[in-house]
């Protein structure tokens, strides 16, 4: 594995800890768990690319990440729904005007929790 790609798996678990952290927290906030739920699968995404040479924009659509990927990790195709959704929690989520739920969070962390377990097993192989 390439040491930048190992750096972005390494920054990628940073939020999956923060997201378990904060959900275990006695005040949970919901919008942070969400951003970074998004994040965790953002720079899971950008692994894959890193390590196979495959360029990519500072963006944050889990979409447009998810059409350089499914190459290399085919099962990602089948959470694309799931992934546009997360999407929606990388920059407004951040700004007043709209907060999450527990349950926009709990659905969150399921889908980063997925995602993560396709990427791992892509980068066990």
């Amino acid at each position: 594995m390439k040491e930048l790609t190992k750096e972005w798996i390494d920054k990628a678990e940073g939020d999956f800890i923060v997201v378990n952290h904060e959900y275990d927290a006695k005040t949970p906030v919901y919008d942070a768990i969400c951003f970074h739920a998004q994040q965790c699968v953002e720079k899971y995404m950008k692994a894959i690319l890193q390590e196979n040479n495959i360029k990519f924009e500072k963006v944050h659509d889990l979409d447009l990440l998810l059409e350089k990927c499914k190459h290399f990790a085919p099962l990602l195709e089948e959470r694309k729904e799931e992934l546009i959704e997360l999407s929606s929690f990388a920059v407004e989520i951040r700004y007043p005007g709209i907060t999450a739920a527990e349950e926009e969070a709990a659905n969150c962390i399921s889908i980063m929790a997925g995602t993560r377990k396709i990427i791992k097993e892509y980068f066990e192989e």
